[in-house]
């Protein structure tokens, strides 16, 4: 019977991805029983030290899909339903006629209008979507930053709306999440780092996932290399980086093997029950950061390919870190990669993010990964 996980294209994709520009990488795909995990390029470009596959590492906004299962939860216990008002929990946070309007479902699915807070919270990222107009200086600059997480929501509340609740398409928020962690706390009494630990990643038996309280990544990883669009050059490192500009939205440590078991056992409905798996699943369109109209569901998104069904999982990029893990609706095949560069396109004379070779070398990795 043929191994349905093909090593040689998939050791030959990861180390095309290396060489098309990006430091390193790691992966873990799977496929039933079958594991491939593979590395390609360097930890560390100043002493070569290279990436190994189980190397922990900033997952972004893949942190969504655990928040939002946290929030699941507690609408299967009839603690939070989801077409209750935000303002009925969080009247000092989302107040007045927009606390009435926008409910717990739209915060999930980026349906609230509210706006994205980052350009409020980095002065030099004011100019966004425009990115020619926006600088680094603030990464920098917030390194150690401790931001409260009422502050960052206020910023995005106060914000002028970018669209009526319960609109289509959504534009996607980080201020929505970090609301749901407010909502989080509120209800279960205790921080929503702690409740989505015990409930989610505990839950799951992930043994090298955790939400920081600082900002060091404890156990072996990668530097993470944030380029913004060229602006920095050589890119700057930032994995010494305190993530409560994030908190609940995308501050998550995790591996590929950790992400891919998660994944598996959400789809499984073992972390929620299969009818909440159902509307995790009800996808609208939303505006990604990065201006494209994507399909989203409740911290979930599809991912087709040609007649080889629907993968389910999400994405999440921070300074310098991104990954992705997808997961096929049946739960046999499976994919988790990590990068340690981010923003590497540069922009054009209009300001758009040019096209790199290692944009195609991904596309590759991912459509070999889950498809053979």
């Amino acid at each position: 019977m043929k191994n349905p996980l093909d090593s040689v294209a998939l050791n030959a994709a990861i180390e095309n991805v290396h060489r098309a520009g990006m430091p390193g990488l790691f992966a873990e795909v799977r496929d039933g029983d079958q594991v491939w995990r593979g590395a390609a390029g360097v930890a560390d470009v100043a002493t070569g030290r290279p990436v190994t596959a189980g190397m922990r590492h900033r997952v972004g906004s893949i942190t969504k899909t655990f928040t939002a299962a946290a929030v699941l939860q507690q609408a299967e216990s009839g603690q939070i339903p989801l077409d209750t008002p935000i303002g009925r929990y969080l009247p000092g946070l989302v107040p007045g006629e927009r606390g009435d309007a926008i409910t717990v479902l739209m915060l999930i699915n980026h349906t609230s209008g509210l706006a994205e807070y980052l350009p409020y919270a980095y002065p030099s990222l004011k100019a966004l979507p425009n990115l020619a107009e926006t600088g680094p200086q603030s990464l920098d600059d917030n390194r150690f930053t401790r931001f409260h997480r009422t502050e960052l929501i206020e910023m995005g509340v106060t914000a002028p709306a970018v669209g009526a609740p319960g609109g289509t398409p959504g534009l996607y928020s980080n201020t929505n999440y970090l609301l749901l962690a407010e909502l989080l706390e509120q209800v279960t009494g205790t921080t929503a780092e702690r409740y989505i630990t015990e409930n989610v990643i505990e839950r799951a038996g992930l043994r090298d996932t955790e939400l920081p309280a600082g900002p060091y990544i404890d156990g072996p990883h990668s530097q993470l290399y944030e380029a913004w669009f060229g602006m920095i050059d050589p890119p700057r490192d930032y994995s010494v980086y305190d993530m409560s500009w994030v908190g609940p939205a995308a501050s998550l440590i995790s591996t590929v093997a950790d992400l891919n078991r998660f994944y598996a056992m959400l789809l499984a409905g073992e972390i929620v029950s299969p009818s909440s798996l159902a509307q995790m699943q009800r996808t609208v369109p939303v505006v990604s950061q990065e201006g494209k109209t994507i399909d989203y569901g409740l911290g979930l998104y599809p991912m087709e390919g040609p007649g080889q069904g629907t993968f389910w999982g999400h994405g999440g990029t921070v300074w310098g870190a991104g990954a992705l893990a997808m997961t096929r609706a049946d739960g046999k095949r499976q994919m988790a990669v990590a990068v340690n560069l981010q923003r590497w396109n540069r922009l054009d004379s209009s300001g758009k993010p040019q096209p790199h070779p290692i944009d195609d070398a991904l596309a590759t990795l991912y459509r070999v990964a889950m498809h053979g």
